[in-house]
């Protein structure tokens, strides 16, 4: 494959992650969120039931940004905060899942029609194709996420 079309496809993947930011931000301001809540929410619905610092380690938030967030997350009635029972300084945070998707689903309907559709327009080698691209993306980039994040052991000499 020739340099450029390698150059072509990953100036298409940055236009599809700046298209895909845009949207998502522009669906959570039209639902009154920020769209790094709007995301983080998504992490909820995605993973379910977690404690406070399982998301702090999950978005890279420190815990005090996360009760932010959780307290931004239950006025709205998004999540409720259980403590466990064995220990209640441990909160663990519950999607509201119901309230979610009634707050969420209509704004992304036509979205996720015509992506739909889009997609029924492959055949089944090309969804192969996007699947690889997808999963070993994915790879790529946690990859990456871990490389920065990951804890900085200082030696001392």
């Amino acid at each position: 494959m020739s340099q450029d079309r390698i150059n072509g496809a990953r100036k298409l993947s940055q236009h599809y992650a700046y298209a895909s930011l845009q949207m998502h931000e522009a669906i959570a301001r039209k639902a009154g969120l920020s769209g790094t809540d709007h995301k983080y929410l998504g992490f909820l619905i995605e993973k379910g039931k977690m404690t406070a610092g399982e998301l702090s380690q999950l978005t890279g938030l420190t815990t005090g940004a996360v009760t932010g967030l959780i307290d931004r997350f239950e006025k709205k009635k998004l999540v409720k905060r259980k403590y466990a029972d064995e220990d209640r300084r441990k909160v663990f945070i519950e999607p509201n899942t119901a309230n979610i998707m009634k707050l969420l689903e209509p704004l992304y309907r036509e979205f996720r029609r015509k992506s739909q559709e889009l997609l029924a327009s492959f055949s089944d080698k090309e969804i192969k194709i996007l699947e690889r691209y997808f999963s070993e993306s994915i790879t790529i980039m946690n990859q990456t996420t871990e490389k920065f994040t990951r804890p900085v052991t200082k030696r001392i000499k």
